[in-house]
This record gives C-alpha cells, sequence and structure tokens, in this order.
C-alpha cells in the first residue's frame, strides 16, 4: 500500500506513523520541513511535486491548513491516479465538500489532536479508539469509501459517516464555542483582577479555559471556515447569558437551580449517548451499483447513531450490483437491519 501525507505536522506524522507500522504501506509526505518527518520516521520518501508523490498512491491524507485545504485537494485530486482515494482531516467540512464532487474523495476528521504542533509531537498511537468522522456525498465511490474505512480502522480509529451539515454544526457546539468562550473566560478574568497575579483557584476556572488561546496560526481559519454554525452558536449562548442573568437579577432561586439541575442531567446525557459496545453483528445486503449508495447506507446508520466498525464491499463479476456486509454492535443490529430494508436492500 502507498499513502501520501500532504502536510505532515502533527496530525499528517501520526497518520504516516501509523500507516508504516501497523500497515507495512509506504508513505511518501510532502511538506515544507519534509526532513524533519522524515528524522521522525513519519515517511519514508520526500518529494515535492505531488505527481511524484501520488504516483500510483492507493491513498492520499492532505493535513494542510483549513485556510488552504480546498485548493489543496482540488489539486491532489487532478495528480491523483484513477484508483486512489482521497480525504482530508479539517475540522471543518462544508467548504471542502462543496468544493469539489469527485467520486474518489471522502471528507474526513479525526477527533484526535494534540495541543503542541510539529510532526515531533506526532504519535504512531495518536488515533486509539478515536472517532474518526468521514463525510461521504451522493457522489462518493462505495469502494473508495470502503477503502478509506479500512485504513482508518488500521490505524486505531473508529470510522463514523455524517454529512458535512451536521459535523459542522456539530463542531461548532462542541468544539469551536468552547474555544470562543474560553477565550472570554480568561479575557474577563484578567480585566477583573486589573493586572494582579492569578490567585490559586479550583479546577474549574483550570478546565473550562485549557483551550484558551490554542494555536493562533490555526484557529481563526477555524471560527471563519465554520461562520454560520459559530454565530448560530454564539448567539444561542448569549441567549442563555440573559435568560440567567434574569434569574439572578430577580433574585429567582428557583429558576437557578432548575437551571443547574437542567444542566447536570443534560450533561450527563450527552456523555452517555455516544457510548457503544458489546459484540459485532454482521449484516449483508445485495446493493445496486450506483453513484453513492454505500455512502447513503453509511448516512442513514450513523443518523441514527449506529456506527460501522468495519464493512466490506464485494461487486458482481459483471459490475451491475454488490454484496455489502456491514458490522455494527450486536444491540444496533437489529435496528440497522430495519434501516437496510427502508433504503429498499433486504438483510441476508
Amino acid at each position: 500500500m502507498i499513502v501520501a501525507v500532504v502536510g505532515v505536522g502533527v496530525i499528517g506524522g501520526s497518520v504516516g506513523l501509523a500507516a508504516r507500522r501497523r500497515l507495512g504501506a509506504t508513505v511518501r509526505g510532502i511538506d515544507p520541513n519534509a526532513e524533519a518527518a522524515l528524522e521522525a520516521g513519519a515517511i519514508e520518501e520526500a518529494h515535492d511535486d505531488l505527481a511524484t508523490a501520488l504516483q500510483d498512491a492507493d491513498a492520499a491524507v492532505v493535513a494542510v491548513p483549513l485556510g488552504v485545504l480546498p485548493e489543496t485537494v482540488a489539486a491532489v485530486l487532478q495528480a491523483a491516479p484513477p484508483g486512489c482515494v482521497v480525504t482530508d482531516v479539517g475540522s471543518t467540512k462544508r467548504a471542502v465538500v462543496a468544493w469539489n464532487g469527485d467520486e474518489r474523495f471522502v471528507g474526513g476528521h479525526p477527533l484526535a489532536g494534540s495541543e503542541a504542533a510539529g510532526v515531533a509531537h506526532a504519535r504512531e498511537d495518536l488515533f486509539d479508539g478515536a472517532l474518526w468522522y468521514l463525510t461521504p456525498t451522493s457522489s462518493t465511490s462505495g469502494l473508495a469509501l470502503e477503502r478509506l474505512h479500512r485504513l482508518i480502522a488500521g490505524m486505531g480509529a473508529q470510522a463514523a459517516a455524517i454529512d458535512a451539515d451536521t459535523h459542522d454544526r456539530m463542531m461548532a457546539a462542541v468544539s469551536h464555542l468552547p474555544h470562543v468562550v474560553a477565550n472570554v473566560l480568561v479575557g474577563q478574568a484578567a480585566r477583573a483582577l486589573g493586572g494582579e497575579r492569578l490567585p490559586p483557584t479550583g479546577p474549574s476556572f483550570r478546565d473550562a479555559t485549557r483551550v484558551a488561546g490554542a494555536n493562533p496560526g490555526l484557529w481563526p481559519d477555524i471560527y471563519v471556515s465554520n461562520r454560520d454554525a459559530l454565530l448560530h452558536a454564539i448567539d444561542g449562548t448569549v441567549e442563555r447569558l440573559q435568560e440567567a442573568r434574569a434569574a439572578l437579577a430577580a433574585g429567582d432561586r428557583d429558576a437557578l437551580q432548575t437551571w443547574q439541575s437542567d444542566a447536570a442531567g443534560e450533561r450527563q446525557a450527552l456523555l452517555e449517548a455516544g457510548l457503544t459496545g458489546g459484540a459485532a453483528h454482521e449484516l449483508r445486503a445485495v446493493v445496486p451499483n450506483r453513484p453513492g449508495v454505500i455512502a447513503d447506507i453509511a448516512l442513514t446508520l450513523g443518523r441514527d447513531g449506529i456506527n460501522i466498525s468495519d464493512m466490506a464491499l464485494t461487486p458482481s463479476p459483471d459490475f451491475t450490483r454488490g454484496e455489502i456486509a456491514l458490522w455494527v454492535a450486536e444491540g444496533d443490529a437489529a435496528h440497522a437491519e430495519e434501516l437496510l430494508v427502508g433504503l429498499g436492500f433486504p438483510v441476508s
């Protein structure tokens, strides 16, 4: 297997390390700091141009900053061979997905990373147990999605399909907004103290502001690329703060207690919502060979919270149809079968 990594920082470098050591892949890298990537063992070949790096490649992972991501993905797709699956690791998806409709491209976002930057901080085990979102579309090739799914699983992560709009709204709420709020909190504290040294504090302030000021070179692009969803999340936060302020101004202890209690319950529900486990169950269905059919299946299951732990696609000799095998958690099997039947694909 040949994997090309475009942008060999902490994420791209970790992809390279995992692909080399766990999958036995030949990893080629393109990066201004490629020599450091070679020294770290993240790549074994450094290249200056896309055409050479992508020659005969089975997969390409684009790990460049969001500000140049769409055009870089487009350039990689232009240089990549016909059978090469191309993905990215950007934390927002709508812009890059909307940029192209190539059947070889599947948007991706691993929920893993490091506060430190650079290939020196790359780790082979960075993706172990991590959720790795994939955003296939109606134009996505089923074979490309299957190949990427296996690559991600081989690096230790769990792939989950989600549509790009839902992904970006979710990231605005659980990642981008917390960064905004953390920045506000530290600014508020600094002004309240008037330049005095921060007194000893409990863990709540440290935990709530851990991400404040994270990577100033990276985060402005994240904010701008997800502007609409983040603005909506900020507006919602302002509205809820106004409600809390009104209850406080009125001295409404009951309202404040209800607010606090509701928050505890909602937090617990959010933490439990993504927990899955247990044995895997295999489902098989025959599907027509048409663009987007595998993506449709993955997105339909993903919308109902069913993660596919593995998949295999076997085309028929005449390539008019294929058999797809899916492995899902035992507890999700019955519902997954209902969803597949609902799409018109009886399960055998």
